[in-house]
């Protein structure tokens, strides 16, 4: 290796060093707006990370000076100001508030506000409003477990099925009143076991009786005959005749509207009676969460609104 001879003029300039002679290392710098650009880039970098969320540390991470502020409604109905770090579900919460389309929700809302339901139901544009947003609301609250339609859920386990809202058999009350309460606080529902005290053909003879009071097709009229006096002991729930009692959330056995055991769907009549006897003997509970401490009152009005209309009633 060996140094180079002078650049001549119009030449590439080179490193200084040459190897075999004729082989220069030629120096060609960076075109000076990329070095500018790429500095810009390191500046940028730092401002961000001071301004926004960024680097992670000890189990959290830095969240930045930048903040974003919107407008609240407390349960209470007063309204504050809340201030964020700036983050993606800050923005959707002020977006949520504060855009054009929430504008107008919070617009409509005042205006339901203190209408009464049938004055809801019977204005095609507040139905229509009602039906827009409790459609939004039951999706986000109660589709987990009634379906996307309202249409419910029917398993083998009864504790695991959620009543149709849409067939205008109801278990609790149609009511807007009752619904609104429902929605509020919530459902506890119990049907205590009977395993211990029908047993065998006892508690066959029950199942059969349960079923002749919606005319299921295969009772045995004798063993139906035996169990209608077994049934004194339920009902004082359900009712003498089993029409249910709505105050207490005890179905009625005698219509085709089966909540709980999927009766319908049964395979032959040997598997309903054998549905019939479990929840005989296992009882049952149903629950449903409240949602007053999720939804404004205007929200769960809205929602009972969307719901009765999707029994027909």
């Amino acid at each position: 290796m060996s140094q180079s001879p002078e650049i001549k003029k119009g030449q590439v300039e080179t490193t200084g060093h040459v190897w075999d002679g004729d082989l220069r290392e030629y120096n060609n710098p960076l075109p000076r707006w990329w070095l500018w650009a790429f500095y810009g880039t390191i500046v940028f970098a730092v401002v961000y990370w001071i301004l926004y969320p960024a680097w992670p540390y000890a189990g959290t991470y830095t969240k930045g000076v930048e903040t974003v502020s919107f407008t609240v409604k407390e349960p209470n109905g007063q309204e504050k100001t809340v201030t964020e770090h700036w983050n993606s579900r800050a923005l959707f919460n002020k977006d949520m508030e504060s855009s054009p389309s929430a504008l107008a929700q919070k617009e409509w809302l005042a205006k339901v506000k203190d209408m009464s339901f049938e004055q809801i139901a019977a204005n095609p544009d507040t139905l229509n409003f009602a039906r827009s947003m409790g459609h939004a609301l039951f999706g986000d609250h109660c589709a987990a477990c009634h379906g996307t339609g309202g249409q419910g859920v029917l398993s083998m386990n009864p504790e695991a099925s959620y009543p149709n809202l849409t067939d205008d058999a109801w278990i609790h009350g149609s009511s807007y009143e009752k619904i609104v309460q429902d929605i509020t606080n919530g459902i506890h529902g119990n049907m205590p076991a009977f395993g211990a005290l029908f047993q065998g053909e006892k508690r066959a003879d029950l199942a059969q009786y349960v079923l002749s009071l919606s005319h299921q097709s295969g009772v045995n009229e004798e063993a139906a005959n035996r169990g209608k006096a077994l049934f004194a002991t339920c009902a004082g729930c359900h009712g003498a005749t089993g029409a249910g009692n709505q105050m207490i959330g005890a179905p009625n056995l005698t219509d085709q509207s089966w909540d709980f055991v999927d009766i319908s769907g049964a395979k032959d009549y040997d598997e309903k009676l054998k549905l019939i006897e479990g929840v005989i003997a296992n009882g049952l509970n149903h629950q449903m969460p409240k949602f007053g401490d999720r939804l404004s009152p205007e929200q769960i009005r809205l929602l009972a609104v969307y719901v009765r209309q999707l029994g027909g009633s």
